[in-house]
Order: structure tokens, then sequence, then C-alpha cells
């Protein structure tokens, strides 16, 4: 008999035990705070297999046999050495295992011979459903579903797959495509043969966010949980070694009973999501004329007292959030900006009409007074400069993803102003022709008012 190995383990960044609690309270910048805190941080053992044996058990997806304790009425996760990133990316995850983990139904087998069917736009529809309910980042737990907290449980689910895969396994239901051939439900994935469980990670694409297809909107599960976000093409960090997939179950038609049909996106003589930057403030495009047509032909024409026209108008704003309340959508969901579910459903003739007599709910204020220009009010240079920590922050950093000048963002920009965002605006103050004292990375009016024009 082989003698076990024993390695010390920290215990998960969203650890709810008082010691983390209390941790994170008093030192909630310090990366030892998060760990050293936790009472059986430093004694704690964890027993696994032998390396060899441990090695050979992975690389064979094999999926524990015994069944798993449950905790709050959730099946603990299996008993395997984890291996956490660290920042970029923090997500970690499992090995392949059936759904509700261990004890669950038999495992999925290692070669499908035929994959689940399902549709773009039910794909987008199970994302966005995790998203709206916040579900927690963590590798040892189940969702109510039965998948895996962590990002390759979390594209299992999305695809409909029938156990919990991870990123050495997910491309044995897909095939990789090129970044010009992304739609809607495909994946960009990631994985690290020397370090398969801590840095390997997987997103789910949800269509262009601009013209340039310099950045996407990205659906993941990472920490604290289950995001929608402006996503720099091919992602934050490690941009090349991201691989686009399309799941093989993608179908044109119906994809079973009470299941959404495919989208625009596959349907020739429809035309095709054209990406977020066609719409909202200071947009002047056909589309914003064809979606405001599809708008009026559901119930919304009595939000434009003329038109629908070119350009972007608040009655657009108005009628595409009263068409996704109909969808019984709720807050982000329902922020009155189409997305690639939202353009399906429309030139489809899918979803549920705007009722008679809805109004929709107000739009809601700018975070700032608006300008002359009619773009947010600049908050000033005090605000925007080292050391500064607050929304118009993070509202730069946003921005500057979305014109295509956020390469040197590592990570989705935060409230905390960096040097990486000092860059950004550099680049982006020398785009329009500006030198020296002029771009010097610092924004000042005239370059808040042309960044959000």
């Amino acid at each position: 008999m082989e003698s076990p190995v024993f390695e010390e383990f920290d215990p998960a960044g969203d650890c709810d035990c008082p010691g983390c609690v209390h941790w994170r309270r008093v030192l909630p910048h310090s990366p030892a705070g998060r760990s050293l805190g936790h009472p059986a941080a430093n004694r704690a053992l964890a027993v696994t297999a032998a390396a060899s044996a441990a090695a050979a058990a992975i690389g064979a997806h094999a999926a524990p046999a015994l069944a798993a304790p449950h905790v709050d009425g959730q099946p603990a996760a299996p008993a395997v050495p984890f291996v956490s990133a660290g920042d970029e990316p923090d997500t970690p995850q499992g090995p392949r295992v059936p759904l509700h983990g261990p004890g669950g139904q038999a495992a999925p087998p290692a070669h499908p011979a035929q994959v689940p069917a399902t549709t773009r736009a039910a794909i987008v529809e199970r994302a966005r459903k995790w998203v709206d309910e916040k579900v927690p980042y963590s590798v040892s737990s189940y969702w109510s579903n039965g998948y895996r907290q962590d990002c390759s449980g979390y594209v299992s689910m999305a695809w409909g797959l029938p156990g919990n895969e991870w990123t050495g396994s997910l491309g044995k239901y897909a095939e990789k495509i090129t970044k010009d051939e992304l739609q809607p439900g495909d994946a960009l994935l990631f994985h690290n043969p020397a370090d398969p469980c801590g840095e390997s990670h997987v997103v789910l694409f949800g269509g262009w966010a601009d013209a340039g297809r310099t950045s996407y909107v990205a659906y993941e599960q990472t920490r604290p949980h289950t995001r929608r976000a402006i996503t720099p093409y091919a992602y934050w960090h490690d941009s090349a070694r991201y691989v686009p997939y399309r799941y093989q179950g993608v179908t044109e038609g119906a994809a079973g009973a009470g299941r959404e049909v495919a989208g625009p996106s596959a349907a020739p003589g429809r035309t095709p999501f054209p990406g977020a930057a066609y719409f909202g403030p200071g947009a002047h495009n056909r589309y914003v004329t064809e979606l405001g047509r599809m708008l009026a032909g559901r119930g919304g024409a009595r939000f434009y007292a003329v038109g629908p026209g070119p350009r972007w108008t608040d009655a657009d704003r108005r009628a595409t959030r009263a068409f996704q309340r109909a969808q019984g959508w709720r807050g982000a969901a329902a922020d009155g900006l189409p997305g690639p579910l939202t353009w399906d459903l429309l030139v489809t003739g899918r979803g549920r009409d705007i009722p008679a007599g809805a109004s929709g709910p107000p739009a809601p204020a700018p975070p700032s007074a608006p300008s002359s220009h009619g773009v947010p009010g600049y908050p000033g240079r005090a605000l925007l400069r080292p050391g500064a920590d607050n929304a118009h922050v993070a509202r730069l950093g946003r921005r500057l993803v979305e014109k295509g000048f956020g390469r040197y963002f590592t990570q989705e920009p935060g409230p905390r102003w960096s040097e990486e965002h000092r860059r950004n605006v550099e680049a982006f103050q020398r785009a329009q022709g500006w030198r020296g004292g002029a771009a010097d990375g610092h924004p000042g009016p005239e370059t808040w008012r042309r960044l959000f024009s």
C-alpha cells in the first residue's frame, strides 16, 4: 500500500467561516489576510492520492465512485487537489463528474456518440439565468440544476451537456472555429496542460460589442459570481492562447419541446445581430431603424411620436426595455439596449409582445449630470488621477474597452485608478492626433467628451 501524500490547502476566497469573514474585514486588501485568518489554513491537511496515481486519474477524467456528503442541501465537491491560479485568472476548476457531483447519476461517456441538441438562443438564455441569479463561484458546490459552479461547469450547463465537463474535455463536444465565425453561444477556451485545474479557463461568447471586433460580450463564471461583461478579444490576459469553439449540438430548427428555435445568426435571409456598438446614445445607422420597426410591430408603436428612424432616441430605449420586460427580464437584463437574444426574439417573431398599456419604467438617470454635449458630465480631474477610487474611474475603464482602447488592461477595469488606465487614455489621446502634454494619459474635459460621444 502506497503512503498517502499530504498537502496543505488554503480556503476558497469566498469562504464564509468566522475566521475568513474577520480577516476580510480587517485586512481587505491583503492576500495573506484572506488565507492566514482561516482557522484551518495553517494546520488542515488534505489527503490525496500519490502523485503518479493522481496524474493518471485526472488524465483519464475518472469520476469518484463514492457518494459525497451534503452541505446545506448541496452535494459537496470530490476530494481532488484543486490548484488555485491566483488572481489571473482566479478560476480553478474541477474534473469531469456527473450532475450533482460524485454520487449523482452515471457519468457521461468520455467520447460521446452524440450531443444533446440545443439552440443559440437557448444557450444564451441559460447563461443569462445564472447571471440574473448571481450564482456564486465555487469548485466545490453544485447549483440546483446539478452543474458545478466553476467556469467549465457553467459552459456545460449553458450547452445542456449531460454532465459536468472540464476544459480538457469540453472540446470533445465542440469543433474549432475562427474568430470571424464566432456567434452567440460559442465559447473561447484556454486549456493549459501545465496547470489544467488552476490556469485554464472558458467563457461564452455573447456577441460583438464593437464594429471592429476588438471586444465582445462575455458570459463567464468567475469570482465572486456569474457575470456578463464587455471583454477585450480574446480575454484580459493570455489572449493568444484562447481558442474559439462551437458546440456540435447547435441546431438550425427546434431543439425539443419548450426550447427556442435558432436565432437569426443561423437563419439565412435574416439580419444577424450587428453588435452592441450599433445601439445606444449617439448611434445613427440602419440597424436602429430596423430595431424600431420591429419593436413597433410588437406593440411598441406608441413609444414613437415620430419614426422610427436611424438616430437612437429615448423612444428606442423605452420600447426596447418594454419588450425585454415583457419577456420577464429584470435588472440589467432589461436595460433597454438590445443584445443578441433580444435581437433574435425580434427578428424571428418569437417571445412575448409588449402588452397593451405598458409604458415601461422611466429612463434611468445618468450617474452624473449630462453636459451640453449630450454626454455624461465630466467629473473633474481630482476624481481621475492616481489614488482615485470611484465609479467614474470604473466608467472610464469600461468606455475605453468599448472604444477599443483597453489593450493595457490585464483584468476587467475597476474603480481604482491604475497605470493601465493612464496608458489606455494616452493611447486614445494619441489616436486623436494629440502629442506632448495633450497626450499625458490624464483625461480632461475634451478627452472625456470625445470618449463618450
